[in-house]
């Protein structure tokens, strides 16, 4: 089930919105906690298992670590070890055998059987969560939760359960056992939940279209306006079909009484390759920095150390986003000009300001190309037809989709840019308050007629 769906609009989050606020609030953690589950296992209720056994797992490590880590600090390390081994090691099984099966296969002396496990549906982020928390209990940055329902509900919650936030357990404590639902605060997540849902729907959903388009046309017959409009086209719709979904998530979340952190800044802003991930993907930035890049030593031993600080943090940061060799290689792409940047490069970008900002613009766009498509001899075509090498500037079948797109175009770069909000603030408070439920409303109506006649709606970070 996923939130760009009929079924999820208009029957799953009616029936669950309607019983939690008629349960007394001693019972809303339990409600939470079935629908979590019947959400969850909507579509692969197999894998229902795994993340109960995930639960499991770590709210008993989190109870035994608190035991021991007074009066026996050692035994409670070897604790927090073995959990942190056990979350890796499922998380490796199910994403990363089969690649690791079929490249072992690729030597001549050695023949790996494949076992096709399809992937379970947000395990990346659920491992990534559940494994924060016996760290942080571990720490003393956040208490031990002894009950197991309230420990199931925050890692199951349905609203970022699939596709993030990150939601840390440290974040959200206090809102476990207690959360002040006011009728402000509903209507803000129903605002927030609809923005992204005409991000999704109005605009990623038709961007990757025209992506589709030019990914499956061979090299050959690519030119160069083919090749930048495709990927530019792509680099937006990833952009609305993750940042529309945080939105939804965090919609979601106020309309239940919880608060999630932000997980994008108007990326497509920044003047560094720095800033863009500062910007981007938020909640897991600040994971690998809080669990990997500090304790690696961050930036306290050295310029040398922390260079490969980053180069490790971001070949696992790549590796998180698939099971497959290209995202290891977008990772390390990452990993260069970060490293440039941290050694010589940041300084001089801070002097030529707009040069600054086309620098980052050109690398994440084509960063893209090695992050979408799996096949590295395709990417490098694509690359090619990027740069000239292609079948020449432009045909008429560009300029065909290019009238098409533009309006599309349009909106989506003023979307991701802070231009509208910051031009709807200036505007009078009576304008703002009659303005605002309009333009809500017509984005649901325009949403909920494009899911009743659509059939492309994938969201991206589903596969992760």
């Amino acid at each position: 089930m996923v939130f760009s769906s009929t079924p999820f609009l208009f029957i799953y989050l009616p029936i669950v919105l309607a019983v939690y606020y008629l349960v007394p609030r001693r019972g809303r953690n339990v409600w939470l906690f079935a629908v979590n589950l019947m959400f969850y296992g909507w579509g692969e209720p197999v894998y229902l298992f795994l993340m109960l056994f995930s639960i499991a797992l770590n709210y008993a490590a989190g109870l035994l670590i608190v035991r021991f880590r007074s009066g026996a600090p050692q035994r409670a390390k070897r604790i927090l070890v073995a959990d942190i081994a056990a979350n890796i090691a499922m998380l490796a099984f199910f994403k990363y055998y089969d690649l690791f099966a079929e490249t072992l296969s690729l030597l001549p002396f050695l023949s790996v059987p494949t076992l096709g496990l399809s992937l379970p549906i947000g395990i990346s982020f659920y491992t990534f969560q559940t494994m924060s928390y016996p760290i942080d209990v571990y720490r003393g940055d956040a208490e031990v939760q002894r009950n197991f329902i309230s420990f199931g509900t925050f890692v199951a919650l349905f609203p970022q359960l699939i596709a993030g936030p990150i939601v840390r357990y440290k974040d959200i404590t206090s809102q476990l056992s207690f959360r002040a639902n006011d009728l402000e605060q509903f209507a803000s997540g129903v605002r927030r939940f609809v923005i992204g849902l005409g991000k999704k729907v109005l605009l990623a959903n038709n961007l990757g279209l025209l992506w589709d388009i030019y990914a499956a046309r061979d090299a050959a017959s690519l030119t160069m306006l083919g090749a930048w409009m495709g990927i530019a086209a792509f680099s937006l719709q990833i952009y609305f079909d993750f940042s529309g979904y945080s939105d939804m998530a965090i919609g979601l979340g106020r309309m239940l009484g919880f608060e999630f952190l932000e997980n994008f800044n108007y990326p497509y802003i920044s003047k560094s390759v720095t800033e863009f991930w500062r910007r981007w993907h938020i909640s897991l930035g600040t994971w690998f920095r809080d669990y990997v890049y500090i304790p690696l030593g961050g930036n306290r031993r050295g310029l040398r150390r922390q260079l490969l600080n980053i180069l490790i943090v971001w070949a696992l940061t790549g590796f998180w986003h698939g099971a497959s060799w290209n995202f290891l290689c977008w990772g390390l792409y990452y990993a260069l000009f970060l490293m440039l940047e941290k050694a010589f490069l940041g300084r001089a970008l801070a002097r030529v300001p707009v040069l600054a900002h086309v620098y980052a613009l050109v690398v994440a766009v084509c960063g893209w190309v090695l992050f979408d498509l799996p096949d590295f001899s395709a990417a490098v075509s694509y690359y090619g037809a990027m740069f000239g090498g292609g079948s020449g500037l432009a045909d008429v079948t560009d300029f065909y989709y290019l009238r098409n797109y533009t309006v599309v175009f349009a909106v989506s770069i003023i979307a991701a840019l802070p231009v509208g909000s910051r031009l709807f603030r200036r505007l009078p408070q009576t304008a703002q308050s009659v303005a605002a439920p309009v333009l809500i409303a017509a984005v649901l109506v325009l949403s909920t007629a494009y899911l009743v006649d659509a059939t492309y709606n994938p969201f991206l970070y589903f596969r992760f």
